[in-house]
């Protein structure tokens, strides 16, 4: 048995402790029930064995989506959906299948050992959010109703997460709690997935060992480190392969060493948490605080909190415009939450990207190389580009897309439609090279829809529907189809290449876009040689205000930061 250690202090006397990577559990789980296991290895362990099996077949040791989806007994679509989730989750760049273009990810495959975990965690269930104890608070953020309201079940995910405000939502500190118990609890188990069996030592615990390339597959789901520092690779924060030799291997190390080394430090990470938390609850300062809501500072003038190992937060904007550059995020995550009838724009390159609990609001989300979440949404028009958007429980909305997988639908959704992307910015293709997003491949209108209900959510939901199939999204009519206009005052003159939007129309909306910039100049030049009294041009302003407010939304946005104070866009 190894001897315990402390978490590791570096020269500035501050504690690195072991974290749950938050990836694969906020944009990794596939609500599929084919991959959702109750019964811990019971059923993992014949299926690891399978795909080891098959991966000895390959050149490569690596799982294509027809192996995936025959062994796991799934969809061809599915099994390729789940090495497209897997691409945008891996915790190692440097991994082939994360660089792979979208034409190459079926031969490239995935590794059997990073397959298994993410399987694992498919049985994973969210954090159930904290009820909001005032009602007045929250027909504050939801001041009207909608049109769905009086047909659904009074414990739809929806309905549930509007007794819910951003104050009374589990913080990061929460999640990361709730996650780390998860592993926790399973860790045995995860810990045999990985684990050879020594020949001769019988079939029982005492004879697991891991190897360290097995031991570095945990980073999938755990990374050492502290906040403002370089992650730790795990190998050497533990003390059994510190220092290995890099050209000769080190030796295996009993799966029970390794079992009470992560436990330990885990117990040690939960209490830092429980104790920062309950610090932060008596109202003591916490530099180190890697969650600040804003909704727990200061609405009136605080509008992010950012750390540079968590994402930036934009919270709680209120009939704003709001605009956000690389340079003023810390990170390469952004989470946009309760935000209501305003215009944000976020005009940079990404990683992840989270939109929760907004409503009648149009979101511009730059490049984003990984994935765009988006929850328990009302009357939102998002505008992405990205290599991966899914859609969970919303209504009403509209999402413009330039998207190099298909856009996955989950959970209670209502009237959503889905559209080609429509604007540009001057850094555009800049920041979708950097983070490896394809013009030439958008398959904004080929979604796939799942269940209703998902059961990694653990929200209540109603009997009798966990069979129903999900409401799929709708493309938006051509003839609706207008452009976003984004104002170049945003940005410095010259400082970027992208002159046109990016990704290609399909024709049937470059037509209609052709055809409605026509009528527009028609109508324009018929104002201008009619005499019309004043009163009949103002009603006649007014209709055309009213018929083409989608084409001026970017004109609102300009009038309403000219109306801000000051240093407030």
């Amino acid at each position: 048995m190894a001897d315990s250690i402390e978490p590791s202090t570096s020269s500035s006397n501050t504690a690195s402790y072991v974290h749950p990577r938050r990836e694969p559990f906020e944009h990794g789980l596939i609500p599929i029930p084919k991959l959702i296991f109750s019964d811990g290895t019971q059923t993992l362990i014949p299926l690891r064995d399978k795909l080891i099996e098959r991966s000895k077949q390959s050149s490569t040791a690596r799982l294509d989506s027809s192996v995936i989806s025959e062994i796991l007994q799934i969809s061809p679509d599915h099994g390729r959906l789940v090495l497209d989730t897997l691409a945008t989750v891996l915790h190692s760049d440097s991994d082939p299948l994360v660089s792979a273009k979208p034409s190459e990810v079926d031969s490239v495959g995935v590794d059997v050992y990073d397959l298994v975990l993410f399987l694992y965690i498919q049985s994973y269930k969210r954090l159930l959010p904290r009820t909001h104890k005032d009602a007045a608070a929250v027909a504050d953020v939801w001041p009207s109703t909608s049109a769905f309201d009086g047909y659904l079940s009074a414990l739809s995910p929806l309905q549930l997460v509007r007794s819910n405000s951003r104050r009374f939502m589990p913080s990061q500190a929460d999640e990361e709690a709730h996650q780390l118990s998860y592993l926790q609890k399973h860790l045995s188990n995860i810990l045999s997935l990985l684990a050879d069996q020594v020949e001769g030592e019988g079939e029982g615990e005492e004879s697991l060992v891991l190897t360290m390339e097995k031991f570095e597959h945990l980073e999938f789901l755990l990374y050492y480190g502290e906040k403002a520092s370089e992650r730790i690779p795990l190998r050497q924060a533990a003390l059994f392969f510190a220092n290995s030799d890099p050209d000769m291997p080190a030796a295996p190390v009993a799966a029970s060493q390794v079992h009470d080394w992560l436990l330990q430090n885990i117990t040690s990470a939960l209490e830092h948490i429980s104790e920062r938390v309950s610090a932060k609850e008596n109202g003591s300062p916490i530099a180190s605080d890697q969650d600040v809501p804003m909704s727990d500072a200061c609405a009136s003038s605080i509008k992010t909190s950012t750390s540079t190992r968590g994402p930036s937060f934009i919270e709680g904007i209120s009939k704003s415009s709001y605009l956000k550059h690389a340079s003023d995020l810390k990170g390469s995550s952004v989470k946009v939450i309760n935000c209501h009838d305003s215009v944000i724009y976020i005009l940079a390159p990404l990683r992840y990207a989270t939109i929760y609990g907004c409503s009648d609001t149009t979101i511009v989300v730059g490049a984003v190389g990984k994935a765009v979440r988006v929850e328990h949404c009302e009357r939102v028009h998002v505008i992405a580009a990205a290599k991966r958007i899914c859609i969970a429980n919303c209504r009403e909305c509209v999402f413009f897309l330039g998207v190099n997988q298909r856009p996955l639908i989950v959970g209670d959704n209502h009237k959503l439609q889905v559209a080609p992307y429509n604007t540009f910015y001057s850094q555009l293709e800049e920041h979708m090279n950097q983070v490896g997003i394809e013009a030439t491949i958008n398959r904004w209108d080929e979604p796939v829809a799942l269940g209703v209900v998902d059961p990694h959510d653990s929200l209540s939901h109603p009997a009798g529907v966990s069979d129903v199939q999900a409401e799929s999204a709708t493309c938006v009519d051509p003839d609706q189809f207008t452009n976003f206009l984004i104002p170049n005052w945003f940005e410095s003159e010259n400082s970027g290449s992208t002159k046109n939007n990016p990704f290609p129309l399909p024709d049937v909306y470059m037509s209609s876009q052709q055809k409605n910039h026509n009528n527009l100049g028609e109508i324009k030049q018929m104002l201008r040689e009619t005499q019309l009294e004043e009163n009949r041009k103002r009603e006649l302003s007014s209709a055309l205000h009213i018929y083409f407010k989608d084409w001026l939304y970017g004109e609102v946005a300009i009038l309403a930061r000219l109306l801000k104070p000051k240093g407030e866009l």
